[in-house]
């Protein structure tokens, strides 16, 4: 990828222009002016200020997702914006004197990025201000002088004539280095393949191809973009969505210095500033759509890239620099089934001179990485079946990472980990199947929870049943292919009774089923149905073969799976196979559809959440960068028109038999609601018996607790009702 294909200096891009700061009013409040909505409250997403004794992160108590601070080993915390905004990241300045975090205005996908002084004054708005507009954080520069956000444009409606996009499926991006003091510097390509011309039908991944049913693109000439139609279909579309550019910029939230740009990329899927090197001339970019991601090495002064390498999916912060920039430490998965540690060792300019694996381990992958401090250490998390492994490590460029100390975890899971000033002392964000999302201190191995966070024992009010630990669960689909997931078992049955069994089918589809604590699992629980938390193919945690198997015609492949999950758990003698229900969330809600009109004999009911319904309808309505990635996963709307045509629940609704209930978010803009309302519709129009709940000030994912709790009791009444009623 060349600088031109990147910031658009000559290319086909516009940079998105700089934001401009805005001072709001302050809106921080103490822990006693807080109303206690929950009873059990969750936090997460902790970011450590320099000393390492108080950490910033989100908590719930107050019924949203907010922004909170307070030390490690004290209650004493504070509120620091009260406004009803859900808060979805968090960090803290490295000099100290800022927090910044994202929020959802209205819980849409549209985000906006805040500062506030740790004190709760200084409020202000750093980008995502304009109306339209949308901005995530990156990470700050190493003094704290800066922090990197990216803003995205408001899309323009076009006039249907086809989309020109680059970087599309069916390529590969390569480029050459500029020449940095005299000396050129070359880019080796992201992959071998990039330069070949594949049969018809074949798309290139990171030197690995899949068949997906669309014609083959040539490969561009190096330092050029490809272009190919990405026009949704025609019929659905009406008018386009315009191409938006994502800009990355070096803010100072006092606004003493202008923007700095960082990169610019015209119908980008997400351009992200993972780190900035401790001398301010390079910068870390994540880019790319699911399963291309790319980390770019840039060089910030004229946005040129100096360094192209392929990186995993699922965690954005994929990678810090050492400290002398001579080494790139990165979460990859480049010609891997499962990610590793990489060192990516840079020349002076930034160019890749070597790339070999630091650490690994066979049969899972590395989810989290996080480098300490000084860029010396880091502290891995590994998934490993579902559970985390974590372990810090000293970091020695061109040396095996043999000197790990494993971390003793009292939950299964972790989510987000927080380096402190002392390397042996981070702060960790923990999930379990028996509590609340909490904020544990692990200082020199010792497990210490936060006195903010919820006690194990108040996960749920007095006098409710007790949650439920998931035994793991292997199925095979009936094409030999072996599966996963977890099974939770309501209390007082005994072992050999078939139960009434809800499967609940996650998103993504890369989304993994973990051991965590579900209220909505602990709802239908304690309504005597026991929950099937299936992970089909194309899920993560199994490898990128097992992600890639349901590309193109491998999604019939994957609704089947859902069949033989269901068979799975009758044929062991756990479900009742008359008493069978099936529900998920967004990719979840599509499966659910799917299943209800391939399989209408097999399910009494089903729950669709934010599903699609339509993928010629989605990809009309979806965000564009969405529908980039989508494009690769599904299909592209023009090219694989009629599979997609064959692999939407819309086109066989005429077999739906049993009653649904969908559930979606009014602001929805990953899924447009009317996603459920046409399967809604279509049911009622054939007989079948189906309602539509709707939820206010809601987006994609539902991140209020009065929302939260209210969707929770519908789907579980509903399902009841037709289960045991």
């Amino acid at each position: 990828m060349s600088a031109d294909e990147l910031s658009g200096h000559g290319g086909s891009g516009e940079t998105q222009a700089a934001p401009e700061t805005l001072v709001v009013p302050d809106a921080a409040v103490s822990l006693d002016d807080v109303p206690r909505v929950l009873v059990s409250h969750g936090c997460w997403y902790p970011s450590a200020d320099p000393g390492g004794r108080h950490v910033a992160f989100i908590c719930d108590r107050g019924g949203v997702p907010q922004l909170w601070e307070g030390p490690v080993d004290s209650d004493d915390v504070h509120l620091l914006d009260a406004e009803p905004d859900p808060v979805t990241e968090v960090a803290w300045s490295p000099d100290g004197r800022w927090i910044a975090y994202t929020t959802a205005p209205g819980g849409s996908e549209h985000t906006r990025v805040l500062c506030v002084r740790p004190d709760g004054t200084g409020r202000r708005v750093l980008a995502g201000g304009e109306p339209g507009s949308s901005a995530y954080l990156g990470c700050w520069a190493r003094d704290g002088s800066a922090l990197a956000v990216t803003v995205a444009e408001a899309p323009a409606r076009l006039a249907p004539t086809g989309l020109e996009v680059s970087g599309a499926a069916g390529t590969e991006h390569s480029g050459a280095a500029a020449p940095g003091a005299g000396v050129p510097t070359p880019v080796p390509p992201v992959s071998g393949a990039a330069e070949t011309v594949h049969p018809e039908g074949w798309t290139v991944r990171d030197g690995r191809a899949t068949l997906l049913g669309a014609p083959s693109v040539p490969a561009p000439p190096t330092g050029h973009a490809a272009t190919v139609s990405a026009a949704a279909d025609h019929d659905a579309a009406g008018a386009e969505t315009g191409p938006r550019t994502l800009s990355a910029y070096l803010v100072d939230p006092d606004g003493s210095a202008a923007p700095v740009l960082v990169a610019s990329e015209r119908e980008a899927a997400t351009l992200r500033v993972c780190d900035i090197s401790r001398d301010g001339r390079l910068a870390l970019v994540r880019r790319g759509p699911r399963a291309r991601r790319e980390a770019l090495v840039v060089r910030i002064r004229d946005q040129w890239v100096t360094c192209a390498v392929p990186v995993a999916d699922g965690d954005p912060w994929i990678g810090a620099f050492a400290p002398d920039a001579r080494t790139l430490w990165l979460r990859s998965d480049h010609e891997r089934e499962h990610a590793a540690l990489y060192a990516v060792a840079l020349d002076p300019w930034g160019g890749r001179t070597g790339l070999t694996v630091a650490a690994q381990r066979d049969g899972s992958g590395l989810e989290l990485l996080t480098l300490d401090r000084d860029g010396r250490g880091a502290v891995l998390s590994w998934n490993v079946r579902g559970v985390s492994e974590l372990e810090v490590t000293p970091l020695v460029p061109g040396t095996a990472l043999d000197r790990s100390r494993a971390v003793p975890l009292p939950h299964e899971v972790v989510t987000r980990v927080a380096v402190t000033a002392d390397p042996d002392a981070p702060v960790v964000a923990l999930s379990g199947s028996l509590r609340r999302p909490g904020v544990w201190w692990l200082p020199q191995g010792a497990a210490l929870r936060t006195p903010w966070s919820s006690r194990d024992e108040d996960v749920v009010a007095p006098g409710v049943h007790r949650p439920v630990r998931p035994v793991p669960m292997r199925p095979r689909a009936r094409d030999g292919l072996g599966l996963g997931g977890w099974y939770y078992r309501a209390q007082g049955r005994s072992p050999r009774e078939p139960a009434p069994c809800v499967l609940h089918l996650h998103g993504g589809p890369e989304e993994q089923e973990r051991p965590v604590f579900d209220p909505l699992y602990h709802e239908l629980l304690g309504r005597g149905l026991d929950v099937f938390a299936p992970d089909v193919r194309g899920s993560s945690g199994y490898g990128r073969s097992f992600v890639d198997a349901d590309l193109g015609r491998g999604r019939f492949a994957a609704i089947e799976d859902v069949a033989d999950c269901a068979a799975h758990v009758v044929v062991k003698g756990l479900a009742d196979p008359l008493r069978l229900a099936v529900m998920g969330h967004s990719y979840g809600g599509y499966l659910v559809m799917a299943s209800l009109v391939w399989h209408p004999e097999l399910f009494r009911t089903g729950v669709p959440v934010c599903g699609m319904s339509n993928f010629a309808t989605f990809f009309a309505g979806t965000e564009p960068w969405l529908a980039q990635s989508a494009a690769h996963k599904y299909g592209h709307p023009e090219r694989d028109r009629e599979l997609l045509h064959a692999l939407s629940p819309m086109s066989r609704v005429d077999a739906l038999r049993v009653p649904v209930l969908a559930v979606h978010g009014e602001h929805d803009t990953n899924v447009p609601p009317g996603e459920s309302e046409q399967f809604v519709r279509a049911a009622r129009e054939r007989g079948v018996d189906a309602e539509l709940l709707v939820l206010r000030d809601e987006g994609h994912d539902f991140r209020r607790a009065d929302n939260r709790r209210a969707f929770r009791r519908a789907a579980a009444d509903w399902i009841q009702r037709h289960l045991t009623g």
